[in-house]
């Protein structure tokens, strides 16, 4: 188990080597560059020359390139262009929201996916199968951003039963500590700041979970259909056993494999940024600041935050790996 972790580890190195160098190619040939973001259409030659000379843009891209590899060894992420401040601070200021973000839309995808999977595969053919398909059809097709509107405009604009924007209501005065602030709230014991919080993720969280529920909902009724139709599962039925024995220990457990692979993958997704939820609640996370950042041209916040988020990515697959192995015993990680 520890030389897995250990080497799965040891394989960041040459990810995040050849992720940067795609990166920083990619980067260098966006069109416009950050002196356009900065001046505009009017600056005259001479200005985005300086500019250029000022953010070392005019050296050779190997020496950009090795600069950027020496300081990324440091730690060091640089300075935004755009806001003057250091990206890690931003980084540690934004992530924090996006982490709340994603776990409330996964616990609502997950929390409703995976019984409602089980029970469309249980009952095949049924109302609530035909049900279960459709809807999680439905929530692939309808764009993101779309339901975000519909959601905001019924639940906050007309019913006003939550808020329309933003991670907390400003004049609570809450107190920060780790910048998770439903985890503040409760460690610094103030219940409102938690609760008010909480209440800013439920129409985001909604949102963003609606494609990972279709996901989850289509591939936990096609794994347990796969596993309904196994010779032992049909076994512990002859013998008799009790419905609630046959679902825990034959059909749940191997059909969790798959799920589990495919929850990974879409935490992993969703923790690189929410860009179009993130803009329509104006929940500030790294989704939208990313997006400015593109339009912006701004370098070392585009570098470093990819760079953490493919970290944080990788990371959450091994945990998916080491997860096979409790919910599966024939599945080992060596």
């Amino acid at each position: 188990m520890i030389r897995f972790i250990v080497r799965r580890l040891l394989q960041l190195i040459p990810t995040l080597f050849g992720l940067s160098i795609l990166l920083f190619i990619w980067l260098r040939r966006l069109p416009g560059g950050p002196e356009t973001a900065i001046l505009g259409e009017r600056g005259t030659p001479a200005m985005r020359a300086q500019i250029r000379a000022n953010l070392g843009l005019d050296e050779p891209i190997l020496v950009q390139y090795g600069r950027f590899m020496q300081r990324m060894l440091k730690l060091d992420l640089g300075t935004s262009i755009s806001t003057k401040r250091e990206v890690t601070t931003e980084f540690l200021e934004r992530f924090p929201g996006t982490v709340e973000l994603t776990i409330t839309a996964m616990i609502i995808a997950i929390g409703v996916g995976i019984p409602l999977g089980y029970l469309a595969a249980r009952k095949r053919g049924s109302l609530l199968d035909s049900l279960s398909v459709g809807g999680s059809l439905i929530g692939i097709c309808v764009p993101v951003f779309f339901l975000a509107y519909v959601l905001k405009s019924i639940f906050s604009e007309n019913l006003h039963l939550f808020p329309s924007s933003g991670r907390q209501d400003p004049t609570l005065g809450a107190t920060r500590i780790t910048n998770f602030f439903v985890l503040d709230g409760l460690m610094t014991r103030e219940w409102d700041a938690a609760l008010d919080a909480f209440w800013h993720l439920i129409l985001p969280g909604l949102a963003l979970a609606s494609i990972p529920l279709a996901i989850i909902v289509r591939i936990t009724r096609a794994s347990v259909l796969e596993v309904l139709s196994e010779d032992y599962v049909r076994t512990a039925q002859s013998k008799g056993l009790t419905e609630r024995t046959i679902r825990s220990r034959h059909v749940l457990r191997n059909a969790m494999l798959p799920i589990v692979t495919v929850i990974g993958l879409l935490t992993g997704g969703l923790l690189s940024g929410a860009v179009l939820t993130e803009t329509v609640f104006a929940f500030s996370g790294i989704g939208a600041f990313l997006y400015e950042a593109i339009a912006n041209r701004d370098y070392p916040v585009l570098m470093g935050f990819i760079m953490i988020i493919a970290v944080f990515y990788v990371l959450v697959n091994l945990l998916v790996d080491l997860s096979y192995s409790l919910i599966d015993p024939r599945v080992r990680v060596r």
